[in-house]
């Protein structure tokens, strides 16, 4: 059964659940939460996507990048998503900035991407566990060679993940 999304009107007032499929191909508002994981050297943990994805299958992308389930806050939604996607429970995150709106339309995959997105952060060093259904692999970079990579090969990492790492600053943390 296909994932339904709380969609909202340009106000950010709730406008019904539709399909997933539907709310990105017709670029409807709804709702993420992201979370950028470091551990304590100030490593950032990316993860790649799972090969069966239906958006940018193999690509790097956030430590979490988590919609929204309909009635659930931003906080809640990060924390989900760490605990489901990374095995990550009970640390605390900090939020980057306030509820951002943002759009990434990409005609190949018919797709119109229209967020208001929650970034968060937090620090950890304990074992992360993936979820294998979603995740292909994590790993811990520096924000040196993070930047490195992105400049020499940037096909390799979801477009979004590219855009916020510049719009919130993260590469200079």
């Amino acid at each position: 059964m296909e994932e339904h999304f709380e969609t909202f009107d340009d106000e950010g007032t709730s406008v019904g659940l539709v399909p997933r499929s539907d709310v990105h191909r017709l670029g409807l508002w709804h709702r993420s939460a992201h979370v950028f994981l470091f551990n304590s050297r100030g490593e950032l943990l990316v993860q790649k996507r799972a090969p069966d994805k239906d958006l940018y299958a193999d690509l790097w992308d956030y430590s979490v990048g988590e919609h929204l389930k309909p009635g659930e806050s931003f906080l809640e939604g990060a924390i989900r998503g760490l605990n489901e996607e990374l095995g990550v429970v009970g640390i605390e995150v900090a939020p980057i900035g306030g509820v951002r709106k943002s759009r990434l339309i990409d005609a190949h995959f018919d797709v119109a991407d229209c967020e208001m997105q929650q970034a968060y952060r937090a620090v950890y060093d304990g074992k992360v566990v993936p979820d294998a259904v979603e995740v292909a692999a994590v790993r811990f970079v520096s924000l040196d060679q993070l930047a490195a990579k992105i400049e020499a090969i940037p096909q390799c990492f979801t477009p979004w993940f590219v855009r916020d790492l510049v719009e919130l600053d993260i590469l200079r943390c």
